[in-house]
C-alpha cells in the first residue's frame, strides 16, 4: 500500500485510476517538446542513500533533510544541463513556451480532478509556485500508479529501475514526455534534491518485494519513502515566509512529519482493505506485545485487545500531526492554506476511526462533506496568522 502524498492528499482517495497518465517506461517515445533532445534507455542500478543498518531510519532521513535545507538555504543550485527554453523552437506551428504551458495546464486538470481541495488551495499560491505544485502531484501520483494502478501486477524490478532513470533524465533536462516536461522545467527552478525522488521510487520497490514490517523503525523508514519524501520536495516550492524565525531543517522536519502522521493515518484506516490483499503495515512486535498476530487482523474482529492496541498507533499519529502543526505556519503565506487543510482533514480520518468504535476491518473511516465544509475555514483562517503568533498559540497548549 503506497499513500504518495503533497504534503496534503492521497492520491488513493480517488478509486479511478489514471490510465492516461500511466507511463510508458517499456520503449520511451519523445514528447513534443523533447524532440530535439537526446534520450538514454539504460537501466539505473539502485544506489540508496539512506541504506545504513548501523543507524536508525531517523537518523538516516535526517541526513536527506539536511542535504535538502541546505540546498534550500542556497537558493540556487546548478545543473549540468538545462532545458533551453529560452530558445523559440518550432513545433508543429507550437514554441517550446506553448507546450510547456500546455504541460503545466494537463497537470492543473489532473490535479482539479483527483485532489480537489488542494487544487483549490493550490489557486491562492502565485501562478509559478502552483504550476510547479501541480508537476510534482502529477509525478507523485503517477509514480504510486506504478504499483497500485491497473497495470501494477505487470510492474518489475526493472521497470522501476527505468522509471528512476526516467526520473534521473528529466532532472538533467531530458524529459520523456509533457508530464516529465513540467517537472524538469520545476527543477531547474527551484532548489530541489533528486533524492527524494528516488527515494519514493525506493518505496514503490518495497511495495513489490515486502508485506510486513518488523519494527516501528522499518515502518518509519516506508513512511518517510512513500510520503514523507513529498514534504521534501515541495517546500521549495511552497517557500518559507520571510518572517519565519525557524531554522530551515525545523520547517523541513515538520514537512516531513506530516507526510510520516498522513502515511501513518492511511495504514490504520486501511487495515481491512489491506489484510484482504495479504499486506499487513503494523509493526509486527508491537502486535506481539499487545497479545495479538497477522491471524487477528485476517479474522477480522474487534476485540478489547484490538482496542487498546489501536489507541496506542492512533496516540503516536498524532504525536506526528501535533510536530507538523509547528511547520506549517512558517511557510509562504499563500501556500499554508492548502497544507493546513490537509492536516485538519487527516487528522479527523483519526477521529472518524474511533468513532466506528475502532473497527477498521469492515468499516472504512472517512470525513463527511460538512465536516470538511467545516474544516476548510478554520484552516483558512490558521492560515493568515503569522508564524510568530501561531507559534505562541501552540505553544501555551
Amino acid at each position: 500500500m503506497s499513500g504518495v502524498l503533497l504534503w496534503v492528499v492521497s492520491p488513493k482517495e480517488n478509486a479511478n485510476s489514471l490510465l492516461s497518465l500511466m507511463p510508458r517506461i517499456g520503449s520511451p517515445r519523445r514528447s513534443k517538446l523533447c524532440s530535439r533532445l537526446t534520450f538514454s534507455t539504460g537501466v539505473l542500478a539502485y544506489s540508496g542513500a539512506v541504506a545504513h543498518p548501523a543507524r536508525s531510519s531517523e537518523e538516516m532521513v535526517y541526513e536527506v533533510v539536511l542535504k535538502q535545507a541546505a540546498l534550500v538555504r542556497e537558493q540556487s543550485r546548478v545543473k549540468e544541463r538545462a532545458l533551453d527554453l529560452d530558445e523559440r523552437i518550432e513545433t508543429d506551428g507550437l514554441t517550446n513556451w506553448d507546450l510547456l504551458n500546455q504541460a503545466y495546464d494537463r497537470c492543473g486538470e489532473v490535479c482539479a480532478e483527483y485532489a480537489k481541495t488542494f487544487y483549490l488551495g493550490t489557486l491562492l499560491m502565485t501562478p509559478e509556485r502552483r504550476r510547479a505544485v501541480w508537476a510534482i502531484y502529477v509525478w507523485c501520483r503517477r509514480t504510486d500508479e506504478l504499483v497500485d494502478g491497473p497495470n501494477a501486477s505487470y510492474i518489475t524490478p526493472k521497470a522501476l529501475d527505468r522509471w528512476e532513470k526516467r526520473l534521473t533524465d528529466l532532472f538533467e533536462g531530458r524529459p520523456y514526455d509533457m508530464y516529465d516536461a513540467a517537472l524538469s522545467d520545476t527543477v531547474s527552478k527551484y532548489p530541489v534534491d533528486i533524492q527524494p525522488f528516488k527515494d519514493m521510487v525506493e518505496g514503490m520497490r518495497l511495495d513489490l518485494r515486502k508485506s510486513r514490517y518488523q519494527n516501528f523503525d522499518e515502518l518509519y523508514l516506508y513512511c518517510y519513502y512513500v510520503a514523507g519524501t513529498v514534504g521534501l520536495m515541495s517546500v521549495p516550492v511552497m517557500g518559507i515566509s520571510p518572517e519565519s524565525k525557524a531554522s530551515t531543517e525545523t520547517v523541513y522536519n515538520a514537512a516531513l512529519a506530516l507526510g510520516i502522521a498522513n502515511q501513518l493515518t492511511n495504514i490504520l484506516r486501511d487495515v481491512g482493505e489491506d489484510a484482504r490483499r495479504g499486506r499487513v503495515y503494523l509493526p509486527q512486535d508491537e502486535l506481539a506485545q499487545a497479545g495479538l498476530s497477522d491471524d487477528d487482523i485476517f479474522r477480522g474482529k474487534v476485540t478489547d485487545k484490538w482496542k487498546m492496541f489501536m489507541k496506542g498507533q492512533i496516540k503516536r499519529a498524532r504525536m506526528f500531526f501535533d510536530e507538523a502543526e509547528k511547520g506549517v505556519s512558517e511557510l509562504n503565506s499563500a501556500s499554508r492554506w492548502p497544507v493546513w487543510a490537509s492536516l485538519l482533514l487527516y487528522r479527523q480520518i483519526l477521529d472518524a476511526i474511533e468513532a466506528n468504535g475502532y473497527d477498521n476491518f469492515t468499516k472504512r473511516a472517512y470525513v463527511g462533506k460538512a465536516k470538511k465544509l467545516v474544516s476548510l475555514p478554520v484552516a483558512y483562517g490558521k492560515a493568515v496568522i503569522g508564524p510568530s503568533k501561531l507559534t505562541k498559540q501552540l505553544v501555551s497548549r
